[in-house]
């Protein structure tokens, strides 16, 4: 599981720099959860070079992330966000925990 979370993570970083057939091969299998067999027939071609094309998809996601580290970044924003989410419940000011809480989802949100 933890594997195919790290990849949508990485297709949604960089999906946009794929080609379209790698990235809807991608989001295929690991967003709508299809079998090769199932991806590969509307599309013509064979489970094997179907595959073939993940791997090597999955390789061009890994560089990326090796050379720009923009998911695991984002992964970090994600937990800070909560963190001072979790913190501000502890404020007694209503108005400034309001404020805190509106803030960290509009931060959120742009992620």
């Amino acid at each position: 599981m933890a594997k195919q979370l790290q990849f949508v993570m990485l297709l949604d970083c960089y999906g946009a720099l794929l080609t379209q057939h790698q990235r809807n091969v991608m989001e295929l299998y690991y967003c709508e959860d299809l079998s090769l067999a199932e991806i590969g027939q509307p599309l013509g071609i064979t489970r094997q070079g179907v595959r073939a094309m993940i791997k090597r998809t999955e390789a061009i996601l890994l560089n990326y992330e090796e050379k720009l580290g923009a998911a695991e970044k984002t992964a970090g924003l994600r937990e800070c966000f909560q963190r001072i989410s979790q913190a501000a419940q502890s404020i007694p000011d209503e108005e400034l925990r309001r404020i805190i809480n509106e803030q960290t989802e509009k931060g959120r949100e742009l992620l």
